[in-house]
């Protein structure tokens, strides 16, 4: 099996170099040229070439614009990157007879009411980056090309930054913190979707009528408040020194932003735990095996 990996430094990515490496031979490319090779999502026409070049079996697309904020004054660029290179991706999948593996996003969801999102749902999304990705999924779906597309939330990797480092640095400093508490979803780990997305191809391999749309995440709920109070208690509880007293909860609407965050991200794993018999822990779990490795405990 010979697999192309796209955005292999992200958070994800670097996690899929290891968990795919098994399966078979795996070209792993940034958005940096390399040997005429390039995994520059906004270069449409190097993307095309590189993977006509290769000639894989898998094509594993964890690149992506991801700066929500910037997106709605970058819009025709998150379309780029999101949608019309997926589209790409697609195609030249379709041709090879290739699989695609994709990720996507619950911010395809309006965000409203306390249900976890199905597959199933209707899609609205609250902002340009939201729409993006909702147009790259259409596009893989409409292309006819074999496909897992993983929506998945409020992921986090122990290397490069993410939400409880950033609690963990504010809290050393600062005596009081404020953290939204009415946004719902469950931390993710890209070592859990890293490892979710091996078994899958395994088994979409032996299993054609698997290619379709899943969500991914960790079990449980909680909110940003929520998830930075256990961040700051398991360091505390570690003999870490911090300033911090007290952890406010606070409204989405005292913490504007350019973009609407959606506040359920709340996302229903049954179909994927169903089709490929996986087992997804609780976020706590992936949390604080995260928080042992970054505080060296």
């Amino acid at each position: 099996m010979k697999i192309l990996l796209l955005g292999k430094n992200g958070q994800v990515g670097w996690e899929l170099q290891r968990s795919l490496a098994p399966l078979g031979e795996l070209i792993a490319l940034d958005r940096h040229s390399v040997d005429g090779l390039s995994g520059d999502l906004s270069n449409l026409e190097g993307l095309r070439s590189t993977i006509r070049q290769i000639k894989p079996d898998v094509i594993v697309n964890a690149a992506a614009y991801t700066a929500v904020d910037k997106a709605e004054t970058e819009v025709e660029l998150a379309a780029r990157v999101n949608a019309q290179a997926s589209g790409v991706l697609a195609e030249e999948a379709a041709v090879l007879g290739a699989w695609l593996v994709h990720y996507s996003t619950d911010y395809v969801f309006s965000g409203q009411g306390v249900t976890p999102w199905q597959e199933t749902d209707s899609v609205a999304p609250v902002n340009a980056y939201g729409a993006s990705k909702l147009a790259g999924e259409q596009l893989i779906t409409a292309s006819g090309c074999k496909h897992l597309i993983f929506r998945t939330s409020w992921v986090y990797g122990a290397r490069g930054s993410n939400f409880a480092k950033t609690m963990l640095r504010l809290a050393a400093d600062r005596e009081s913190l404020n953290v939204i508490a009415d946004q719902i979803g469950a931390p993710t780990g890209a070592d859990l979707i890293a490892d979710v997305t091996a078994l899958a191809i395994r088994q979409a391999f032996q299993r054609p009528e698997l290619s379709g749309l899943y969500h991914l995440a960790a079990s449980g709920e909680v909110s940003w408040h929520g998830y930075a109070s256990h961040v700051i208690a398991f360091a505390k509880a570690n003999g870490e020194q911090l300033a911090v007293q007290a952890v406010n909860p606070i409204d989405t609407t005292a913490y504007p932003t350019p973009a609407r965050r959606p506040l359920n991200s709340r996302l229903n794993t049954q179909k994927l735990r169903d089709n490929f018999s996986l087992h997804l822990p609780d976020w706590q779990s992936g949390v604080t095996r995260m928080l042992r490795e970054v505080l060296n405990k």
